[in-house]
């Protein structure tokens, strides 16, 4: 990697949840790529998505597959990236100047963007050298950098509240007043079960997984598909079915403002299919447009 300087968020995780490096970062890539997915039923512009944030070996080819979906249907100046596992009541969290090191190179914050939103509302403001580390963000960054290699990055931490909506709506302005185009990324996990997370109300085994997955996932994603963002957080709020509920709803409220009118699953699995286990999670990768 480059050497660091002080306006550049150094790569948390580089190196332990994602290669750490140009060339491994562009094999697992390369590798993700053999499975790639592509929409059924959008076939035009593309708005925005729903991306997983577990270490690339579990989740990362979905997070890739959605990225990449999105450059080959958008040209966005921005990307808008929502993440942060926050609960009820915190502050939204906000960089919004500097840089986000990765190891294809560093993508530069639009901070033209981030500062009337850090004016108009109540963050809590992170820089380059006093933040907290945030996988559900950093680990997008790279697949960004890779497919969107001109495009400047704006990272939100959403908490589940009408706080984040009306950030949302403050970003569409903004983005118009500057003539930016943008897309919305929301991520976050789904159903964390086993004993690890205190959720085992199916037991294990096959019949848990069968339940997370065709029952407790799949009413999330359900909502997300259909964009229903006030549906969708509430019901990862009673049901523990989003772990960055405030993201994915924001995620799919800003879609909505820009436009999109469906969602659609381009893939979906749990960790417990990559390495079975008594505690597992799930993942969606989800396109908007």
């Amino acid at each position: 990697m480059k050497e660091r300087t002080t306006n550049v968020r150094r790569a948390d995780f580089a190196g332990s949840w994602y290669p750490g490096d140009k060339a491994g970062i562009l094999k697992a890539i390369k590798s993700f790529e053999q499975s790639a997915v592509r929409p059924k039923s959008l076939a035009a512009n593309l708005i925005g998505g729903i991306v997983p944030h577990a270490g690339w070996v579990y989740s990362g080819r979905l997070a890739a597959n959605v990225i990449r979906v999105l450059s080959e249907r958008s040209r966005p100046d921005t990307v808008i990236i929502l993440g942060g596992h926050l609960g009820q009541g915190m502050k939204p969290v906000i960089m919004p100047a500097g840089e986000w090191e990765t190891p294809l190179g560093n993508l530069a914050v639009d901070a033209d963007l981030a500062a009337p939103l850090l004016a108009a509302f109540r963050f809590s403001e992170e820089s380059p050298e006093d933040h907290d580390e945030d996988n559900t963000i950093e680990l997008q960054m790279p697949f960004i950098k890779h497919y969107f290699p001109a495009a400047k990055v704006v990272a939100i931490g959403a908490p589940p509240d009408d706080v984040s909506f009306a950030i949302a709506e403050a970003i569409v302005g903004t983005a118009r007043a500057l003539d930016r185009r943008i897309i919305a990324i929301g991520s976050t996990d789904l159903t964390h079960y086993g004993p690890n997370y205190g959720m085992t109300p199916k037991g294990s085994g096959t019949e848990a997984v069968r339940w997370v997955k065709d029952v407790n996932d799949k009413k999330a994603v359900e909502l997300m598909t259909a964009l229903d963002a006030a549906g969708l957080r509430e019901e990862a709020l009673r049901r523990h079915n989003a772990c960055c509920m405030g993201a994915a709803s924001t995620a799919v409220h800003l879609a909505k403002l820009l436009g999109a009118t469906k969602g659609e699953v381009l893939d979906y699995y749990t960790s417990y299919d990559v390495s079975p286990n008594s505690s597992f999670v799930g993942y969606a990768g989800i396109v908007f447009g």
